[in-house]
């Protein structure tokens, strides 16, 4: 298959096991099963993806022994039997005028408790309570954190994909000018670049330059870069579905003393985060070698955010690398890796790559040079 090929569908199979996963691991929970609403549960479980967020109750029901149910609008029934993992699930719809949950309470077990996908309406999880007064819930990210964490074979290809996309939209960066333009300009040719290497959605492109860059999650503005500028490039979307999200620090024109020092110290610790991942360790050994590089130069007060976030079918999700996260790491498990220093008023400094967890460490997905790269 030629590198440039997108990866094969995942089959009702695929969804079917997940399912049965989230089932299984809701009881090992001591839950009586999951509800998911519309967002990237939904997506994951059943590759389902309603075209509108409405107020519509949509809502997947996934217990131990029985076999999941969709519950949706009858206008939206025939969307909802296209989607891939339709084949695994039974389709329950209901119309304009009637009463959705007189639909999905059946479904439930009337003294359970249910973990609840975390963007599902409140006005839903209100009438189910409502028509269920013996039942309780619990968000689906407290009750079962790992739930999309572990990838396969097939997830992590296109996690790859993504991440190689991303690595080539930096490298045709570097070619564009910067000095002169606005940090929207360069914001936008990302985004582009993204699309253009294969991403289906950009989800963000933070360009901060100069004093800009000590502001971890800057938005993009109007301030003309200059020369001599430190600028954080930390930009990421989705390609086949999942996620990218990668970062690296450029000087236009040459740095000075201090801005090479910082950099080469953010380059340091992003490489002892790197080689914290192993199975069996803990998500915060991993926070816990990068932030002992940084502390350990005096710059510990200037590194404010934890180090790593997972990523999937969206570009943030468990597990997270942060103190006091006691999880351990599994082969297939995927985050990022991206320390920083932050100089309030001066200049900021992140490198980061998406991580995989393998059988005997840890591999990257991104692949471009950690060193600082000079542009114009």
């Amino acid at each position: 298959m030629p590198a440039t090929a997108p990866p094969p569908p995942f089959t009702a199979d695929d969804y079917r096991a997940r399912m049965a996963r989230a089932a299984g691991s809701a009881a090992e929970a001591g839950l009586a099963g999951v509800l998911i609403a519309p967002g990237p549960d939904l997506t994951y479980l059943t590759g389902y993806r309603p075209t509108a967020d409405t107020e519509r109750l949509t809502m997947l029901v996934v217990a131990a022994g029985q076999d999941p149910v969709l519950v949706v609008p009858t206008l939206e029934a025939p969307d909802a039997a296209r989607a891939p993992g339709a084949p695994a699930l039974t389709l329950r719809d209901w119309t304009d005028g009637k009463d959705p949950y007189a639909v999905t309470a059946p479904l439930l077990d009337p003294a359970g408790r249910f973990g609840v996908s975390d963007n599902a309406w409140a006005m839903h999880l209100l009438g189910l309570q409502q028509a269920l007064p013996g039942t309780s819930y619990v968000a689906l990210t407290e009750a079962l954190p790992m739930l999309r964490a572990v990838k396969d074979a097939r997830e992590l290809s296109r996690l790859a994909a993504a991440g190689a996309a991303a690595d080539a939209a930096y490298g045709d960066i570097l070619k564009v000018r910067f000095a002169g333009r606005r940090e929207t300009d360069v914001a936008a040719d990302l985004a582009a670049l993204l699309l253009e290497h294969g991403h289906s959605q950009v989800d963000f492109t933070v360009v901060g330059s100069g004093p800009n860059g000590a502001d971890p999650h800057h938005e993009a503005d109007d301030r003309v870069i200059v020369h001599g500028d430190m600028v954080v490039l930390d930009f990421g979307g989705l390609k086949y579905g999942y996620g990218s999200d990668t970062t690296r620090t450029v000087h236009v024109g040459e740095p000075g003393a201090e801005e090479r020092r910082v950099h080469d110290l953010v380059r340091e610790a992003q490489q002892a985060g790197f080689e914290a991942v192993r199975p069996g360790a803990a998500c915060q050994d991993v926070d816990r070698a990068a932030r002992a590089v940084i502390s350990g130069a005096g710059y510990g007060e200037y590194f404010m955010h934890r180090t790593g976030h997972g990523i999937g079918v969206t570009t943030h999700e468990p597990p997270y690398m942060i103190e006091g996260e006691e999880r351990p790491l599994v082969p297939g498990m995927c985050f990022s890796v991206e320390p920083g220093v932050y100089l309030p008023g001066r200049f900021g400094v992140r490198i980061e790559d998406i991580v995989t967890v393998t059988e005997d460490g840890g591999r990257r997905l991104n692949n471009t040079p950690h060193e600082m790269a000079i542009v114009e």
